[in-house]
């Protein structure tokens, strides 16, 4: 996670120099540019100065070169980051157990795996993610545990890395854990148990269609158990104005791949050509993307005049691959 929204025209040198003796804020927001580099000297010179920024004084700067860190991909950070699992800032110890995460390093499993056991809440959060990011198959009994954490936010972060496991194994395990009491967790779980292709959470994912923070990701879900009950389930919320505009054109794009066909198809059509004329170019986007993806014919006219309309200046590529995948479908 990051506090601050670096300059993308600050040097190499300029970053290092202020890394070194700049304000605190100049310190942060050089550490974050940092993890940007490309050129193998500069990295190596980079891993070094952050390694050292890792004992800075101030949160920001700790946090930032953990997550530079971590995206350097250098394994000589591992140890450096270990420690700063026990900083004091919650903040700090989990942009490093972010950062082990994204190593995979072995080393950061032995360390990742006691934060989950003994850690504060936020350490055990993030550590159960990144333990399955390390090694997902020795992670797998670990997860399992975390089932049994006191806190939901842990409960369902093990989940989320259980459902990433692929492992069919886990879903007589995360079953149990959609009648807990938090929400957010029972979702978490439904939506592991989605992505094992097991349909036992469906009523929590089809009841979260409507929530701001959660449809997008529900849509998600439903579309990976794709049966009809999915696509009616998707169908029956396309007219719901309480369900996000983004969230609805994944769903129409979903109902028409599941059951092109079916009860909905209709309604799903509509929703992806009115998405078309959003005012908002990343719904414009989606509804071009999703066309692209299971439209046939009569979806041509409506992007042919997208793409000679003021809205479609900026997608004209996506535009063009969209029609030619529905021609080769029909040529199919």
């Amino acid at each position: 996670m990051s506090f601050l929204f670096p300059s993308s025209t600050i040097t190499f040198e300029a970053a290092m120099r202020d890394l070194g003796s700049g304000s605190p804020k100049a310190r942060a927001m050089a550490a974050h540019a940092l993890g940007n580099l490309t050129d193998p000297v500069e990295r190596r010179r980079a891993v070094d100065a952050l390694v050292r920024a890792l004992d800075d004084d101030r949160l920001e700067v700790r946090a930032e070169a953990c997550s530079s860190l971590g995206e350097l991909g250098e394994p000589g950070a591992v140890l450096h980051l270990i420690k700063r699992l026990d900083d004091g800032i919650a903040v700090v110890r989990q942009n490093a157990a972010i950062a082990l995460g994204t190593l995979g390093h072995p080393d950061g499993f032995a360390p990742l795996a006691e934060a989950l056991k003994a850690g504060p809440p936020d350490l055990r959060f993030q550590a159960a993610t990144s333990l399955a990011e390390i090694d997902r198959a020795r992670a797998f009994d670990l997860l399992v545990a975390a089932l049994a954490d006191p806190d939901p936010q842990v409960i369902g972060a093990a989940a989320l890395s259980l459902g990433a496991t692929g492992d069919a194994r886990a879903i007589d395990h995360l079953r149990p854990h959609l009648d807990g009491k938090d929400a957010s967790a029972r979702f978490d779980v439904a939506y592991a148990l989605a992505e094992l292709k097991d349909p036992a959470g469906r009523p929590v994912l089809a009841a979260a269609l409507t929530e701001l923070e959660r449809a997008w990701d529900a849509v998600d879900a439903l579309g990976w158990l794709g049966t009809r009950d999915d696509a009616e389930a998707l169908g029956r919320v396309l007219s719901d104005r309480k369900m996000p505009h983004e969230a609805q054109v994944s769903a129409a794009g979903n109902v028409l791949r599941i059951d092109p066909e079916g009860a909905f198809h209709d309604a799903a059509r509509r929703k992806l050509i009115e998405a078309l004329g959003s005012r908002k170019e990343y719904v414009r986007s989606l509804a071009v993307e999703q066309l692209g993806a299971v439209a046939g014919a009569w979806a041509k006219a409506p992007l042919e005049k997208l793409a000679r309309s003021g809205k479609g200046a900026d997608l004209l590529e996506a535009i063009a691959t969209a029609l030619r995948a529905i021609d080769q479908r029909g040529a199919s």
